[in-house]
């Protein structure tokens, strides 16, 4: 093989491999889990608690984003429970003084896609299908790569729409 044909052959390789990663693992943000400024655990509160994931997320039935949840809601507990641990102090002066946790968005889409949690829920989804066994995660991270090939694959296997104005808006 002469050395041309060789060096076209390593180049294809190495532009193929860096597309994977790029694709794949760097883009992907699967397994992104950004520290919080309040560690919260899932897994306490939705694994050993059962807490549906609705109680907290209460907009998801009606509106396209599930939504952080409002610090009423962690006060409904919170008041009571736990009230000494340092990061229920720290939530409860920020409930008290009105200021809201800066929480730390895991799952991200890009700006031109849109994705509706109310339609999904609606369809009978459950969340983990999407972002994986929550109530096992002390940390939340990106179950999933959430990348359109895999909404496609989804859409073909449950009969859902695939004509791009669906997500494409």
């Amino acid at each position: 093989m002469n050395r041309n044909v060789l060096g076209a052959v390593y180049a294809v390789a190495i532009l193929a491999f860096g597309y994977y990663l790029w694709g794949n693992v760097i883009w992907s943000n699967k397994g992104y889990a950004p520290a919080q400024p309040i560690p919260f655990s899932h897994k306490i509160h939705a694994g050993t608690n059962h807490i549906p994931c609705l109680y907290c997320h209460t907009n998801v039935e009606r509106s396209p984003h599930a939504t952080i949840p409002a610090l009423n809601i962690c006060m409904n507990c919170h008041g009571v429970v736990a009230v000494d641990k340092p990061n229920i102090v720290k939530l409860t002066e920020l409930y008290n003084t009105g200021k809201p946790v800066e929480w730390v968005r895991v799952h991200n889409l890009p700006d031109h896609a849109f994705f509706s949690h109310q339609a999904h829920i609606a369809k009978g989804f459950d969340c983990q299908e999407c972002h994986g066994d929550v109530a096992q995660m002390d940390v939340v991270h990106q179950a999933k790569r959430l990348r359109m090939g895999d909404c496609i694959t989804c859409h073909r296997q449950n009969e859902g729409p695939t004509s791009c104005n669906t997500c494409h808006q």
